[in-house]
């Protein structure tokens, strides 16, 4: 793929990012405004935490929306590598909103328990919730589109706390049905508990991908295999070793050596790497590319690599 075709799928994918980050700081703007009312008017500790959640959506969003922002940055001196991670970086901060509003949650709903209380105009509050699940539907499927375009890790930790949120105003819904409609007093704060709970394995859950990103860690098995098949159709090839991945923001990277005929000129040798470049890059595309030539038979000195050899000779299946 030509540096001209990288930079315009760059720029596409900043924008489709960007654009539901945008998405995800209004919908939380509004169920913010429309909660905080509703928490007002029902006393609902279940009602409180869903809008102390909202409350960090919204923060978590602008964070996110900064992030990616950042993250389209091109590459410039300082950061050869572009700027991707901020979008990991964007990500784990969200993975501590979630944290720590499921600590709060959890202390208020415990609190009321104890104390005891009742709720109020569980009308209200139901009919709260049920804009707020509609709300938040379209958003998860606008983001869900995004994601599937440009692997986004800071809209996907973002998708995850809203998917939350759904069973967040659901557990609301019935908190307030069970407490005013059933007569259960202890029902609220008890779906509070179960709230910030759910909420803390969601920021668990969150975190592995961002953090992934961060130590720069392999490609999956599957994926890499994938790569070494279609980089050892080229019949030029004699052999792959020392494939080395990694993803940053929406982009992946990718280097490894080849064993080529001793006897290559350079120029043979640059159209080879052309070749299986463009093979490479339909098959991944924004992918960026780094290829080494060894001679057919070198051996590396010991200690030239510090990562474990993938080794695939030419006719022979990846490990």
């Amino acid at each position: 793929m030509s540096t001209a075709a990288h930079a315009e799928q760059h720029l596409t994918h900043a924008r489709l990012t960007a654009r539901a980050a945008y998405a995800s700081v209004a919908t939380a703007a509004f169920l913010l405004i429309l909660k905080a009312y509703a928490s007002y008017q029902t006393g609902s500790v279940a009602m409180l935490g869903s809008l102390a959640d909202t409350g960090l959506d919204l923060l978590a969003s602008l964070i996110t929306l900064y992030g990616v922002r950042l993250a389209a940055l091109p590459a410039d001196r300082d950061h050869r590598f572009g700027h991707g991670k901020a979008e990991a970086l964007a990500a784990l901060f969200q993975v501590f909103m979630i944290a720590f509003s499921a600590a709060a949650i959890g202390w208020r709903a415990v609190t009321q328990l104890v104390a005891g209380g009742t709720t109020t105009e569980a009308g209200l509050g139901i009919t709260v919730s049920l804009v707020a699940i509609g709300a938040t539907f379209a958003l998860l499927f606008y983001q869900r589109r995004v994601i599937a375009r440009t692997g986004s890790v800071a809209i996907e930790t973002d998708h995850i706390h809203y998917q939350s949120d759904l069973l967040l105003n659901l557990a609301v819904i019935a908190a307030l049905a069970l407490d005013q409609y059933a007569g259960l007093s202890g029902a609220d704060p008890l779906l509070g508990i179960a709230i910030a709970l759910w909420l803390g394995w969601g920021a668990w859950a969150a975190s592995g991908r961002a953090i992934d990103q961060l130590m720069d860690k392999e490609w999956p098995q599957e994926k890499r295999q994938r790569l070494l098949a279609v980089a050892a159709r080229h019949p030029a090839l004699s052999g792959i070793h020392d494939l080395r991945t990694r993803t940053s923001g929406s982009r992946d990277f990718v280097q490894f050596h080849v064993y080529v005929e001793p006897g290559m000129t350079v120029a043979a040798a640059h159209e080879v790497m052309d070749q299986v470049e463009e093979e490479l890059a339909a098959e991944f595309p924004g992918a960026e590319i780094l290829i080494h030539l060894d001679p057919e038979g070198h051996v590396d000195h010991p200690g030239d690599t510090l990562v474990e050899t993938d080794e695939t000779p030419l006719g022979e299946e990846p490990r």
